[in-house]
């Protein structure tokens, strides 16, 4: 039998920072994975969808908006197959990177299944049929999230495909239903739309990513439909018929019943909890209704030397989320004073133009009973924007309207994604819409429209339209 200080199991962006942390805090450390060092994030999500992202915006703009700038390309073309060889090369890029740094913290690696024996003692089945079993002081969960089917729309990753399936792809579908108009329907869905497929999206809610402000969804819709993207709201897909010659979704929207052929089926409504052959129940770890570990800001579960982190302990789903959770739970188990304790957790959406927000909402805030203050700032008033052939989208400040604290900050338009992190930095630090609209930005630059939000908010803004008199 093994024994060693922390098992981590699951080597995703949260259970490999946990168990490097845990290593440079003195403790030996085990981690065990099924395989995917990285995690969904490096493997099937975060990284190989930005990658084809990418590729799908260059050959976009080439192919539609280089004319616009005096550059004529006679022809295009697009080699699928060597797209996802670059892709792959990425990840393997990163994998190597991830398997050095644990190698160089001494962090032992073990590919297979733990399930817990006991609460300090798990078995693991190894992916060659060996098995052992693990003794340990103190064990970290960071087994992630899954895809949900549907009955009758059973993922197989060749007709009824998932986020992984439909990055894998080595050619363009003719027709691709996004069943589930959320974030990875809409990031993936855009993808093959520039590539040249046809793009339908699906969704059963009246609104495009439910749970963001309808506002900032308003502008990445529009851009769906100049690329030709079908939307249906309100809308069911009922049934799928496989054939030889054609498949076929019956489709059930607010104006009757469709029938839409199809190549693929990109099934993206929601996602569960890894946890199913963990045994938690044997050991009596506490679970909600949706089978997401319960966990308190220590990420410690109920159970004496088990924690939680990432995504099987729920929403929201983020990589940077379950990596400080990972970073917390080694430093409490080594005894420092840590806790998950944020004013802000950034989010980042990747559609065209990309989403980002940080903090409160304007409604929270209300709800809440903040009085506040609303600074707006259109990329349409920025240089720089303008020049990238970018220019939709705009900033949203939310202030305290009795000191001016910055309670939360909603973007959408281009590389949001990389302007938010400032906008974390002010809500962590209690910053004023005065500190961020005082401080210099470079011109010209994306993130001065975070300093024009902020000076439209005071009432000072100089090339965007004041929200309040000063």
């Amino acid at each position: 039998m093994n024994s060693v200080d922390v098992l981590v199991i699951g080597a995703g962006p949260g259970g490999y920072p946990a168990a490097i942390r845990a290593a440079q805090l003195g403790k030996s450390v085990i981690i065990v994975d099924k395989g995917t060092i990285g995690g969904e994030c490096l493997n099937w999500g975060c990284i190989p969808s930005k990658a084809l992202i990418s590729a799908s915006d260059l050959y976009h703009k080439i192919s539609h908006k280089s004319e616009i700038m005096g550059i004529h390309v006679s022809s295009q073309s697009i080699d699928i197959q060597k797209m996802q060889t670059w892709k792959q090369s990425i990840q393997n890029k990163m994998i190597d990177g991830i398997n050095a740094l644990l190698k160089s913290h001494k962090v032992k690696i073990v590919f297979g299944t733990a399930s817990f024996i006991k609460s300090n003692e798990v078995e693991v089945v190894h992916n060659d049929g060996n098995k052992e079993t693990i003794k340990c002081k103190d064990v970290i969960i960071a087994t992630g999230s899954t895809f949900i089917s549907l009955p009758g729309f059973e993922i197989d990753e060749k007709i009824i495909l998932s986020a992984k399936g439909v990055l894998e792809l080595e050619e363009v579908p003719n027709h691709l239903i996004c069943v589930g108009g959320g974030i990875i329907g809409l990031e993936l869905g855009t993808v093959w739309a520039k590539l040249g497929a046809k793009v339908t999206i699906v969704e059963l809610m009246p609104q495009l990513m439910t749970g963001v402000d309808k506002r900032l969804v308003n502008v990445v819709e529009k851009r769906l439909k100049t690329l030709g993207v079908e939307i249906y709201k309100e809308a069911k897909a009922k049934a799928v018929k496989i054939g030889k010659k054609e498949n076929l979704l019956e489709i059930e929207t607010k104006s009757g019943i469709i029938e839409a052929k199809f190549d693929k089926i990109l099934l993206s409504i929601g996602k569960k909890a890894t946890t199913d052959k963990l045994g938690l129940s044997k050991i009596g770890v506490k679970t909600d209704k949706g089978g997401y570990i319960m966990t308190d800001k220590f990420q410690k579960t109920n159970i004496n030397g088990i924690y939680a982190i990432g995504d099987c302990t729920g929403v929201p789903f983020l990589a940077h989320k379950a990596t400080k959770q990972g970073i917390i739970a080694a430093e409490v188990i080594a005894g420092l004073p840590s806790e998950y304790d944020f004013k802000a957790v950034p989010s980042a959406i990747f559609t065209d133009p990309e989403i980002a927000t940080a903090g409160m909402t304007e409604s929270i805030a209300k709800e809440l009973g903040y009085q506040t203050h609303v600074g707006m700032a259109s990329f349409a008033a920025s240089g720089r924007s303008l020049t990238q052939l970018e220019s939709e989208g705009f900033v949203k400040i939310i202030t305290d309207a009795k000191d001016g604290v910055v309670l939360g900050v909603e973007m959408v338009g281009p590389h949001v994604s990389d302007l938010i992190s400032e906008a974390a930095l002010a809500l962590e630090m209690g910053a004023t819409a005065e500190d961020l609209g005082f401080t210099m930005h470079p011109h010209p630059t994306l993130p001065e429209m975070l300093m024009e939000a902020a000076e439209s908010s005071e009432g000072k803004a100089i090339h965007v339209a004041n929200r309040r008199k000063k």
